[in-house]
């Protein structure tokens, strides 16, 4: 058996007819930039995430970009996050010229731990980007009772966590803004690049409708040195196709999350957590293992492909070896990034390949 990490084709079987001719209507209008497909899609994932406004962008990285630089964060600006995560939430502070700055995890839930974040504050400190990771929201109360008391904005990066649920309502809608990326393998996928940034903030929403713009709302009359941060239409279309399907996904990742927790019940695996605050979506499916590479290389023997997200955090990459931090900097992300192994998740896995899936990994801990 065959079991890929992602099928995305399985997925568009089901909606292809949608989708197809959600398509065609674009190309026979040519509203192939902003225009009426993505001003549609921005209204329905905003009531989708229960908020005012949604500025529909060109990624993920590019709705954490805006986000910063609406709040006027630059040089001589610090922002702290995680280094559990995806380089784009560090890149996105980089590039509007301020300095990351990374908090340690929790243990169960591989997220920021708030309990580290009072610590990284300093008068520098403008932001707090707060990752709800592998599909899983952050525990976002502490995060910002303390981002309060210090005056400090936070932006929820929720690029894996589509449709989640913190205490009950949708993640988004907490921070000053959230990030979104539609990445075609993300819970919410467009077909090429996609991202989005939400927030109930009227003058915020105003500014970043501009800036994805050239800094225009106007054509040819510039507010701000902007840029080019615009949705396809193409893109905007496929995803109000999508986003009608995306609770039912989200349900179907849960339920094939509960026969993965089922099926490796008892063996020497590290299952993931869903926190008692939260309602998982699972983005990804990460578990803790111990001797991986060798697991790995056995699983691909057998069909099936894994992914590690991510084998080395940002702040022991090259990239940002100028920050200064060493090894032992953040010892429990440290400590699991030998360990972490996603396995294969998405809506339309079946039963049998995760079963499949399982008898492997029982195969190779106990009889190989």
């Amino acid at each position: 058996m065959n079991v890929p990490f992602v099928d995305l084709k399985r997925q568009y079987q089901v909606i292809k007819q949608e989708v197809d001719s959600a398509i065609q209507e674009v190309v026979l209008n040519t509203s192939f930039i902003l225009g009426k497909p993505v001003a549609e899609f921005e209204e329905k994932f905003a009531r989708f995430c229960e908020v005012k406004h949604c500025i529909g962008v060109n990624s993920g990285t590019s709705a954490l970009i805006l986000a910063l630089q609406a709040l006027g964060i630059g040089q001589g600006d610090d922002a702290i996050t995680t280094a559990n995560t995806f380089i784009a939430t560090a890149e996105a502070i980089s590039c509007i010229g301020a300095k990351p700055v990374f908090c340690d995890i929790e243990e169960r839930s591989y997220n920021l731990d708030p309990k580290k974040l009072e610590k990284a504050i300093t008068k520098r400190t403008k932001a707090i980007i707060a990752v709800h990771l592998y599909g899983q929201p952050v525990d976002l109360d502490p995060i910002l009772e303390i981002a309060k008391e210090n005056g400090i904005p936070v932006i929820e990066d929720a690029c894996q966590s589509h449709g989640a649920l913190y205490k009950g309502k949708r993640v988004g809608g907490f921070g000053v803004m959230a990030a979104f990326s539609f990445y075609p393998g993300k819970n919410l996928g467009a077909y090429g690049e996609g991202g989005a940034i939400i927030t109930n903030d009227d003058s915020l929403a105003e500014k970043m409708r501009m800036l994805r713009d050239h800094g225009s709302s106007k054509k040819y009359y510039h507010e701000y040195i902007g840029n080019n941060y615009r949705l396809e239409g193409i893109q905007g279309a496929v995803l109000s196709v999508k986003l009608r399907y995306l609770d039912e996904w989200n349900e179907k990742r849960r339920i094939n999350a509960g026969i993965y927790k089922e099926y490796l019940k008892g063996m020497p695996v590290v299952l993931p957590e869903e926190m008692d605050y939260a309602r998982h979506v699972y983005h990804l499916f990460v578990v803790r293992v111990k001797d991986r590479e060798r697991l790995i290389d056995f699983l691909n023997q057998k069909g099936i492909s894994t992914g590690i997200h991510y084998p080395v955090p940002i702040h022991l990459q090259k990239a940002y070896s100028f920050l200064g931090y060493k090894k032992g900097s953040l010892p429990v992300t440290e400590r699991f990034m030998d360990e972490i192994l996603s396995l294969p998740m998405f809506p339309e896995l079946k039963e049998d390949e995760i079963h499949y899936v399982a008898d492997c990994i029982k195969e190779f801990y106990y009889e190989g």
